[in-house]
């Protein structure tokens, strides 16, 4: 709780840090105006932060007499977020009072749009973060909304008008695509990567799975087996479930293991805590879990965050052989392409089966190619020896 104002009635309640490396986040929804009373825990917004969106609640109860932002801003930790007090109370802030003291509220829920600082358009600020992400210029459209107010169709129709051949289109990135792209940025220039390769006989892989299917009413994601196959050599190569920080490596105790995600907003990454813990039925369910949460943004940071190693099943999308990027703060992931037919020798014959690719990235000031070699030679054994699960 920040410092009190004026009487000991009146609490300044800031953003607070609500996930790991939280520096700031973007208001999606209130759920309340200024003058509304407010018990404790009741949900005040929706905030989005790099990877999710978030319900804060009011840890005070009084009458809102400040909101620290309107829908479409970014406020940072420590920030104020709301301002509770008793009715009819009065708070003077640091600085003047412009757009952020103006009630919020979904576009429906109001007759007008609010109207923002002198000279500047009138549009409500869901209508604004929509004319911010596909670049458009709200001082160039008419609006057709009270008072001459620019509603969301209007945006709309000005985002379609752009028809190929009549020029580029800038459109600002999601909060989400620009997390993604600094984490990428950031590990693809710190951690000098090596990438192995190897193919794997799927036939006992795909077995197994099937045999999971028929044993359980939900759905099966392959990554469930293929952690089975990788647990395994984490314990024997701790290397690979480790942190390099400076001079020092962390060598982890807990194998939470990541699995990626593609979700209509990005890549993500939902992270199964103490994997090592769990049959695969059970691995299954919680994966199958946290990837709707992930899709549908209610993944909580937590969920999101910490993983000690990563698995990617590229090949559910139709991906083969390629290059994952090591997620930050851990020191390799493995992917697994698509399995396709193919000729392979055993026993002295020529046989068909399906092969996949494995692709393996690892942190190259940790870990050596030898050492690379054995962990990926490791997960390929127990991969093609894999037994249906009982």
């Amino acid at each position: 709780m920040g410092p009190l104002r004026k009487v000991a009635t009146v609490h300044e309640f800031r953003l607070p840090d609500i996930g790991e490396g939280l520096t700031d986040a973007e208001i999606v929804r209130w759920h309340v105006r200024v003058g509304d009373l407010v018990d404790v825990d009741q949900l005040l917004v929706e905030v989005e932060t790099a990877k999710a969106v978030v319900e804060i609640t009011s840890p005070y109860a009084g009458t809102v007499l400040h909101l620290g932002g309107v829908e479409g801003d970014t406020i940072a930790v420590g920030e104020i977020l709301i301002v509770v007090g008793e009715p009819g109370e009065r708070w003077k802030p640091d600085r003047p009072v412009e757009a952020a003291d103006v009630p919020a509220s979904v576009e429906t829920s109001a007759p007008s749009p609010p109207v923002t600082a002198a000279g500047r358009v009138k549009a409500m600020p869901i209508v604004r973060k929509l004319a911010r992400e596909h670049g458009v210029d709200l001082a160039t459209i008419a609006g057709s909304g009270p008072g001459g107010a620019i509603t969301r169709a209007d945006v709309e129709r000005a985002i379609t008008s752009t028809a190929p051949g009549d020029g580029d289109q800038r459109v600002t990135m999601s909060r989400l695509r620009r997390t993604i792209a600094e984490n990428m940025t950031r590990s693809w220039r710190e951690i000098p990567h090596v990438t192995v390769h190897a193919d794997v006989d799927a036939t006992a892989l795909l077995t197994a799975h099937r045999a999971l299917r028929e044993a359980t009413t939900g759905p099966v994601p392959l990554e469930a087996l293929i952690a089975t196959a990788v647990l395994p050599a984490l314990r024997r190569f701790p290397e690979f479930n480790a942190t390099v920080d400076g001079d020092e490596v962390i060598l982890h105790r807990r194998y939470d293991l990541g699995f990626a995600v593609d979700t209509p907003d990005g890549l993500m990454v939902v992270v199964v805590r103490d994997a090592d813990a769990a049959v695969p039925t059970e691995l299954a369910r919680r994966i199958t879990d946290l990837a709707e949460a992930a899709r549908s943004r209610t993944a909580t940071p937590d969920q999101l965050t910490g993983q000690t190693f990563t698995v990617s099943n590229i090949g559910a999308l139709g991906g083969g052989a390629g290059t994952p990027i090591i997620p930050w703060g851990t020191t390799a992931i493995l992917s697994i392409g698509r399995a396709t037919d193919t000729p392979v020798a055993r026993d002295g014959g020529i046989f068909v089966a399906p092969v996949a690719p494995l692709n393996l990235s690892y942190d190259h000031r940790l870990i050596d190619g030898a050492l690379g070699q054995r962990f990926l030679s490791m997960v390929v054994e127990h991969l093609e020896t894999m037994t249906p699960p009982v």
